[in-house]
């Protein structure tokens, strides 16, 4: 239920969405879309990307000189949770072809695959299996399936969104892997969405050229990937999934390749050696990191560790200056600020307004845009609408989806939604929504090329840890086709190098090397990564916390 105070604004919302309702269906722009001018200048002016603060010069490593999101710059100048001297490398606790890490949407189908192609896999992961973002994601996965459609405009779309900074051969893989996802998914038991005549249901998303967002309802990363944890368990003597154990550092051989990985037992605390021919980084984002102090959609494990421990070995990392904040993360009620609403509603109509009821930006344009003049909305033109707790937002306009696609379809398409938000009191079928930007994906990442492989023989990267897919902007929908293609690719290729891969002894020397540099560059830091877990106890508790090692602004 909304306080009594937003009243005024919400009748606003209401008396202007009969005219809004006749321009929508009349098929023309509801609201000009930017020129390529006015998107600079919005992003300039208002992205969070965009402050002065928001990047700096990292001092270490692989990409030193170049200027990296600060919170991710400070996490690389960290110190490891590991002693090297204290292991025995020549006793490993685990062999395997593969050491997976991450056990989301890629980490999953890249263990399926290898298992295809005879590889025997080992998932670490940090939480549950399947305690991921691929889990979370609602709207939909891109994919060039209509007769209409085709790879080549999906290209352009996704380049285009990636303000053109995306590497082409990592775009071309997507796109044209893309159908054959679809049917792969199908197959393995995802029920897409489809209409009457049993052709797959899809939907715009911003920055498309033509529709499609393939969907299911508004579960669409659930579906998935409890699809892809079912085949994994249904393989048990060819993958096994260790649990609540993430791996802390990677394991180089003599010769400088990746040979595998130190896990953590979150419960136990004892640390296990796991020597592998190839190991797969899939670890997802780092949104738990609260860029810029943004709310987040993302899950409770999301702190990067695959970025940090891949970087003290030796890899290069791409695009960690770009963070992209979703535009329509929730705002109200505030016990579930940051949860994603789903670009797929202003896809299937649902328009952004402000305090006074009016439209104010075209629903569909790229994130970073969207989501930059829905901030300008509510800092320079003063048109939010506050919350109890001080937050802004804009109203996102449920209820005229109602109107356009007829009555039911939001419980139809978006039953999750609606059950979110009837919990507190709020009818998404009669009342908007009030949202703000929340972060959402690290668009950069471990850099890879085509097959996966990073600039560290053995070593492989599949979906949000990797960098290049996207550019500097992810469209809709393209990180779940992102994990499912890259997750693949990694599977077949880690499997076809670990079959004649002959690794020499092992070493955890570049971790002292690594710290070796810092005290080089006279870096002062109790920071230690990865950091596993955020951290929500307040600073002055913490200064408190006498038996507990500080570990920066989290645990």
């Amino acid at each position: 239920m909304y306080p009594e105070y937003m009243n005024e604004s919400l009748d606003k919302v209401a008396k202007s969405r009969n005219k809004r309702f006749e321009l929508a269906k009349s098929g023309k722009p509801v609201f000009p879309p930017m020129s390529a001018e006015e998107r600079e200048e919005v992003l300039n002016k208002f992205h969070p990307d965009y402050k002065p603060e928001a990047r700096r010069k990292i001092r270490i490593g692989p990409n030193k000189g170049e200027q990296l999101t600060t919170e991710v710059a400070d996490m690389l100048e960290s110190y490891s949770r590991v002693k090297p001297e204290l292991f025995d490398l020549s006793r490993p606790d685990y062999e395997t072809d593969i050491l997976i890490i991450g056990g989301g949407g890629a980490g999953c189908a890249a263990a399926i695959i290898a298992m295809q192609e005879g590889a025997q896999s080992i998932i670490s992961t940090k939480l549950r299996m399947g305690d991921a973002n691929s889990m979370m994601s609602q709207g939909g996965m891109q994919a060039a399936v209509p007769e209409k459609d085709s790879p080549t405009r999906h290209y352009l779309d996704a380049i285009g969104g990636g303000h053109f900074e995306n590497k082409p051969e990592l775009v071309r893989a997507l796109t044209e892997d893309g159908p054959d996802v679809v049917k792969w998914l199908e197959d393995l038991g995802v029920v897409w969405d489809k209409l009457d005549d049993g052709s797959l249901q899809v939907l715009h998303g911003g920055g498309t050229s033509r529709k499609r967002m393939h969907s299911c309802r508004d579960y669409t990363g659930a579906v998935i990937m409890r699809t892809l944890m079912d085949e994994v368990r249904n393989h048990p003597e060819k993958i096994t999934a260790l649990e609540f154990m993430p791996t802390i550092e990677l394991i180089l051989d003599k010769k400088g390749r990746c040979a595998g990985g130190v896990l953590y037992n979150l419960e136990t605390e004892e640390y296990f050696v796991v020597k592998a021919k190839a190991t797969i980084i899939a670890t997802g984002g780092y949104g738990r990191l609260h860029i810029r102090g943004f709310d987040t959609t993302n899950h409770y494990g999301a702190t990067g560790d695959g970025l940090i421990i891949a970087y003290r070995a030796g890899t290069k990392l791409l695009y960690m200056d770009s963070v992209q904040y979703h535009p329509t993360g929730s705002v109200f009620p505030e016990q579930i600020a940051g949860f994603l609403i789903t670009e797929k509603i202003r896809g299937a109509g649902g328009q952004p307004l402000n305090k006074q009821g009016e439209l104010f930006v075209f629903p569909r344009e790229p994130r970073d845009v969207e989501s930059s003049a829905f901030i300008r909305e509510c800092l320079e033109k003063n048109n939010g609408i506050e919350t109890p707790s001080g937050r802004l937002g804009v109203w996102l306009d449920s209820p005229l989806i109602e109107m356009l696609q007829g009555e039911g379809y939001i419980n139809k398409q978006f039953p999750a939604m609606h059950r979110q938000f009837i919990r507190y009191g709020i009818d998404i079928t009669k009342e908007p929504m009030l949202v703000y930007p929340s972060l959402h994906y690290q668009n950069g990442g471990i850099d890879i090329n085509e097959k996966c492989e990073t600039n560290l023989s053995g070593l492989y990267v599949a979906g949000e840890a990797s960098g290049g897919v996207h550019g500097r902007n992810r469209l809709m929908g393209n990180s779940v086709l992102d994990y499912n293609v890259f997750g693949r690719r990694a599977g077949q290729h880690a499997a076809e190098y670990a079959k004649s891969v002959k690794l020499a002894p092992l070493t955890l020397e570049h971790i002292k090397n690594y710290e070796n540099e810092l005290k080089r560059a006279k870096i002062k830091t109790d920071l230690i990564a990865p950091v596993l877990l955020p951290s929500y106890t307040p600073e002055d508790v913490r200064r408190r916390q006498l038996t507990a090692r500080y570990e920066g602004t989290l645990r």
